[in-house]
């Protein structure tokens, strides 16, 4: 994006739907370690909270985008005791994938917020998350 600022884009599992989320930019490369299976030398944040998590027995079951507010996306963690923690949205997607966590929201959220992608359409948006990755802000400026 122009304004150089990331972001998550969540794939409806049973549809064509994505809901994006703009995230900052320690946040993405902690969700980008994740991907890719970096394990740092030292823990990050959210390395350290999946060992707390870990070590006092708690289990995450899931993690729910719950609503948007004013253009901003608020988030749930849910343990497995029945505990609910109030959290950002790009920190919970950033420990599920630590954690094999599953992320939900509700069908209201998604019809609201989600874009649909037919998946004839899925090369195109391959091609635009390319094209993402390249692009900087100087492409943008006027001649």
């Amino acid at each position: 994006m122009p304004s150089n600022q990331p972001i998550v884009l969540l794939r409806e599992s049973m549809g064509e739907r994505y809901l994006p989320i703009w995230i900052g930019a320690v946040e993405a490369t902690a969700i980008a370690f994740a991907q890719q299976g970096v394990v740092p030398p030292r823990p990050l944040t959210h390395d350290l909270l999946k060992d707390v998590l870990e070590a006092t027995g708690n289990e995450i079951s899931e993690i729910r985008i719950t609503e948007v507010k004013d253009g901003v996306f608020y988030a749930t963690l849910a343990l497995a005791s029945g505990v609910e923690i109030s959290a950002r949205p790009s920190d919970s997607i950033a420990l599920a994938l630590r954690m094999g966590a599953k992320i939900v929201c509700s069908e209201q959220l998604l019809a609201e917020n989600g874009i649909a992608v037919p998946d004839e359409q899925e090369d195109e948006v391959e091609k635009f998350r390319e094209f993402l990755d390249q692009v900087s802000p100087e492409d943008f400026e006027g001649e």
